[in-house]
């Protein structure tokens, strides 16, 4: 295990991908983003996509860069083209325009196409929160060509992990009442982990090509797929994803020009903020939310809990851990670092 400290992370992170070819504001902004991730203990969207951007980027893939834009925007409404440059970047820039047109309107829905990997979706929630706005995220579209997921009942992929997130300020100005979650039972990157490792994974993350229950990850690798959370309710959700993320926002006609990544391809994001204090002053709402939080906080533990948790709380206890004692970092996720670092001349201590 290897601990590091944010800053030093982030001054790794940002020169590798300098390195690579992205300029300084973007290095600085994916940097930010991947090392924040790490922070707030989601590792699967930290820096051990360092290595899988400089694949992408050295494949032609992922274009560094290119500039996202409005494509089209009506009323409350855009829609934003990524250009398929970082998804962070495209991301950050299609939450400042929700922003700015909540700003006008009270509220606005914004979509995201022709989109790279777009990270922690946690992190353009926490930008909203900022701004006392309510927001809803949720990503669908995910390896349209080859689809790793079945659907409740079936044996054969027809969805993906279609992430939903939402976020409401009124408790942490930097981590806000937060909820960020994939639609499956866990994320491609902790099975894809637990094969290298040769480890086993808690039964209901995936099944086999077959549809059935298992446990072991090689099962995955050998053309089984990822199970939808919740059974039928967690399906439901799933689908509703797709229906927001890539019907809604039309993202497979972006598809049609876009490079060959089967994975990010298809994907689209629809993103639904409006302003806290539509219905009554914000400070009524956020005395209302602090009542709730307390009060849910302060039910009793059950036995093998040590408190009762809101969403957010994790996040906001890891962060503060990690930001005093360093960031612990996987063996074999960090030689991956180090060896992306290596591929584009920068040298990894």
């Amino acid at each position: 295990m290897v601990t590091k400290k944010a800053t030093v992370l982030h001054q790794i992170v940002r020169d590798i991908f300098i390195a690579a070819g992205t300029g300084e504001a973007d290095a600085d902004l994916v940097a930010e983003h991947l090392v924040s991730s790490n922070l707030r203990g989601v590792d699967t969207h930290g820096i051990i996509q360092v290595p899988l951007y400089v694949r992408d980027i050295r494949e032609g893939r992922l274009r560094p860069g290119a500039r996202p834009r409005v494509a089209r925007r009506i009323g409350s409404g855009a829609l934003v083209d990524g250009q398929w440059t970082f998804g962070q970047v495209s991301a950050r820039f299609a939450m400042e325009q929700a922003i700015e047109l909540a700003g006008d309107h009270r509220m606005a829905v914004v979509g995201l196409v022709a989109s790279t990997h777009i990270g922690r979706l946690g992190h353009y929630v926490e930008m909203a929160a900022r701004r006392q706005l309510i927001s809803i995220i949720i990503g669908g579209g995910y390896c349209r060509d080859a689809p790793r997921t079945v659907p409740f009942g079936g044996r054969e992929g027809a969805l993906d992990t279609n992430p939903i997130a939402m976020g409401f300020p009124g408790l942490d100005e930097e981590v806000p009442i937060l909820l960020d979650f994939a639609t499956t039972t866990a994320s491609g990157v902790k099975v894809i982990n637990a094969q290298r490792r040769g480890e086993q994974v808690p039964p209901g993350w995936i099944v086999d090509s077959k549809g059935r229950p298992t446990t072991d990850p090689q099962d995955f690798a050998n053309g089984g797929f990822f199970a939808p959370f919740g059974g039928h309710k967690g399906y439901a959700l799933m689908f509703a994803a797709e229906m927001l993320g890539r019907v809604f926002t039309g993202s497979d006609t972006a598809a049609e020009d876009g490079p060959d990544y089967p994975m990010f391809r298809n994907q689209g994001v629809t993103m639904i903020v409006f302003q806290a204090d539509l219905f009554s002053p914000y400070t009524d709402y956020e005395a209302r939310a602090r009542e709730l939080a307390e009060e849910v906080r302060g039910i009793p533990p059950a036995e093998g809990f040590d408190r009762v948790m809101i969403p957010g709380d994790p996040d906001r206890a890891t962060t503060e851990q990690r930001s005093r004692d360093g960031i612990p970092i996987a063996d074999d996720i960090w030689e991956q670092v180090v060896e992306a670092g290596r591929s584009v001349g920068v040298e990894v201590a």
